[in-house]
C-alpha cells in the first residue's frame, strides 16, 4: 500500500504543470508596462521606430535602385544602391578565385553548408555521419584546389570569400571542439603535470586577443622555421583560430563537468568504469547538455572572428566585400556593401541560435534554467 502511494505520488510530480495563456495583452502588461520606468522605454523606442523604421524602408526598398549598371546612375537617386550588389556579388562572393571557375566555390560552399545541415538532423547522428563528412571534406578539396579531373589547379592564395569564412569557422569548430574537451578534462586532471600545462595554456591563450595570435602565426612563426620551409598562410591562420577557440571551449565544458552532481561520479565508479568510459558514457553527455547555450555562443564568435584572418591579408567575406569598394565607379556605397555581408552573417549567426535553442529542449531532460 504504501509503495503504491509513493509511486503514485512520483508519477503527479513528475506531471508538468499546466501553462495558462493569457494573451498577448496580459503580457504587453508584465513586459513592456509593468513600472512608470518601463513605460516611458517602451515609449521612448516606439518613438525612434516610428521615426527610423519608414524612413529606411523608403531608403532601402521603396527609392533603392537595383538596375544601375554604374555608381553614376546610383547617384541619381535618393535611395539605396543595392545595384553595387548586383554587379559586384560574385566578387564579394569568392574573391579573386577565377571567374570562370567560380562554379567551383559555389558548389564546394553548399556542399558545406548541407553537411553542416545534415549533422543537425539527430537521424544521422550515427558513425557514417564521419564518413559523409570526410567525403564531402574530400570533394570540397578538390573543388577549391583542383589538379585533378580535369579540373584547373587554383593556388589557395587565390581563394577568397564566403568558401573561406565557411572552411576556417567549419575546421575551427571540428578541431577546437575535442581539443577543448581534452583540455576541460586536463584541468580537472588529479595529475600535476597535465593540470599545470592545462591550465598554463588556457590561462595564457585567454590573455591574448584573437588578432595577436594571428599576427604572431603570420609574421613570428616562419621566423623560427628552418631555412627554406614554409607554411601555408591559410593554414596557420587555421591553427591559431583553433587554438583560441579551445580554451575559451575548455572553460565551457569544465563548468558543464563542475555541475554534474557529484552522484553521478560515484555511480560510475560503482558500475566499474574506467575513466575513459565514465566521461565518454555518463559525465560528458550530461555536461554537454547543460553548456549547449555557451559553446553556440562561442561557435557563432568563432565564426564572426574568423574576419579578423583580414590582417594577416587573407580574402575572407568582408575584404572580398571591401574590395568591391576599390573601384572609383562604386565609391561612396560602402552601407549597402556592409548591409548586404551583415544580412549573410545574421543568417548564419540566426540559424545556429536557433538551432541550439531547438537542440536544447529537445535533450532538456534536467537542470532547467
Amino acid at each position: 500500500m504504501m509503495s503504491t502511494m509513493n509511486t503514485r505520488a512520483e508519477t503527479q510530480s513528475a506531471v508538468p504543470p499546466t501553462r495558462i495563456s493569457l494573451g498577448p495583452w496580459v503580457w504587453v502588461k508584465n513586459n513592456l508596462l509593468s513600472s512608470p520606468f518601463n513605460i516611458v522605454l517602451t515609449l521612448l523606442v516606439l518613438w525612434l521606430l516610428v521615426l527610423s523604421v519608414p524612413a529606411f524602408f523608403d531608403w532601402a526598398v521603396l527609392n533603392a535602385n537595383v538596375s544601375a549598371l554604374s555608381g553614376q546612375e546610383c547617384r541619381k537617386t535618393s535611395g539605396a544602391c543595392w545595384a553595387i550588389v548586383v554587379q559586384n556579388y560574385r566578387l564579394m562572393l569568392f574573391s579573386t578565385y577565377p571567374y570562370d571557375e567560380q562554379w567551383r566555390p559555389l558548389l564546394a560552399t553548399l556542399l558545406l553548408i548541407g553537411v553542416i545541415a545534415l549533422s543537425g538532423w539527430r537521424r544521422f547522428w550515427h558513425p557514417f555521419l564521419g564518413a559523409i563528412w570526410l567525403g564531402v571534406l574530400v570533394a570540397v578539396a578538390i573543388l577549391m584546389w583542383g589538379g585533378v579531373v580535369g579540373l584547373r589547379y587554383v593556388e589557395n592564395s587565390l581563394w577568397g570569400g564566403l568558401p573561406v569564412t565557411l572552411l576556417l569557422a567549419t575546421f575551427g569548430i571540428v578541431f577546437a571542439f575535442p581539443l577543448g574537451i581534452l583540455l576541460a578534462l586536463g584541468r580537472r586532471s588529479k595529475m600535476p603535470v597535465i593540470k599545470t600545462l592545462c591550465v598554463g595554456y588556457i590561462e595564457l591563450i585567454r590573455g591574448v586577443p584573437l588578432i595577436s595570435l594571428l599576427f604572431m602565426a603570420s609574421v613570428m612563426l616562419p621566423l623560427f622555421l628552418p631555412a627554406g620551409m614554409t607554411i601555408d598562410k591559410l593554414l596557420r591562420a587555421q591553427v591559431a583560430i583553433i587554438l583560441f577557440a579551445a580554451a575559451y571551449i575548455a572553460e565551457i565544458v569544465r563548468a558543464g563537468l563542475q555541475a554534474i552532481p557529484k552522484g553521478q561520479y560515484e555511480g560510475a565508479d560503482s558500475l566499474g568504469l574506467s575513466y575513459w568510459q565514465q566521461m565518454r558514457l555518463v559525465i560528458l553527455p550530461q555536461a554537454l547538455k547543460v553548456v549547449i547555450p555557451p559553446l553556440v555562443s562561442i561557435f557563432i564568435a568563432m565564426f564572426k572572428d574568423t574576419s579578423l584572418v583580414v590582417i594577416i591579408g587573407i580574402f575572407d567575406l568582408t575584404l572580398a566585400a571591401k574590395a568591391a569598394l576599390v573601384n572609383q565607379e562604386w565609391r561612396g556605397f560602402s552601407v549597402e556593401v556592409y548591409l548586404f555581408i551583415a544580412a549573410i552573417y545574421f543568417i548564419f549567426c540566426y540559424s545556429m541560435s536557433r538551432y541550439s535553442q531547438a537542440l536544447e529542449k529537445r535533450l532538456a531532460t534536467g537542470y532547467q534554467r
